[in-house]
């Protein structure tokens, strides 16, 4: 009797193993689903880095589409919120790396324009890089009428405006005016990473939202 007792319990127990087992594949299944259903939207055949072909990752955006919110880490390694629709102009600036020949130059410059701008223009400049590598590169080329962003910790920015690079994690060169009501008025996804964008009609696009009735 008392072997038959044990008997059952010991079967019970192997029941509830399998029963767990099954339970844990299952949600292990459902996981990977999940994961695949929310991968990426990814483009090709618009960007290169010299000759070698780029994939782009992320939500690709237009002119006339809402610009979307994102989280990035500002200098201070606090997070900083992009609400577009608050009444000013913005020209995000997306780069590979900061502290490279190119994305030097081009955020240089954007600093030195940005004096010149209306008051209600303002401008980022976001990378991957790591915000204190990108506090060191501004103090040693004197920026300071530009904002630094990081989007190492969270890949927002990279994602919403569709500028992740597949084959290096890293952003891709692209340009966006953003008006005082919070659309996109103008894009330029540069088609080579190792060019600067060109500059006129970005400036042009800032300065017309600029002049727009809020």
């Amino acid at each position: 009797m008392q072997n038959h007792f044990f008997k059952d319990d010991a079967m019970a127990k192997i029941q509830s193993v399998r029963v767990t087992f099954a339970a844990l594949l299952a949600a292990s299944l459902l996981l990977l689903g999940g994961c695949a259903a929310t991968s990426l939207p990814q483009r090709t055949g618009l960007v290169k880095m010299g000759t070698a072909p780029i994939t782009l990752e992320g939500d690709p955006i237009h002119v006339g589409d809402r610009a979307p919110a994102f989280r990035a880490v500002n200098s201070q390694m606090g997070v900083y919120h992009f609400q577009p629709g608050d009444g000013r102009v913005w020209i995000l600036s997306s780069v590979p790396s900061i502290d490279t020949p190119v994305c030097s130059l081009e955020t240089d410059h954007f600093n030195k324009v940005a004096s010149t701008m209306n008051p209600d223009v303002s401008i980022i400049t976001i990378s991957m890089d790591l915000p204190f590598a990108q506090q060191q590169w501004c103090g040693a080329k004197g920026i300071k009428n530009i904002t630094l962003l990081s989007d190492y910790r969270f890949h927002s920015f990279a994602k919403h405006y569709g500028v992740l690079m597949k084959q290096n994690g890293l952003l891709a060169r692209q340009v966006v005016v953003v008006g005082k009501d919070g659309k996109i008025v103008y894009v330029q996804l540069v088609p080579n990473i190792a060019h600067q964008p060109n500059y006129a009609p970005v400036l042009a696009a800032a300065r017309r939202a600029a002049m727009a009735p809020d």
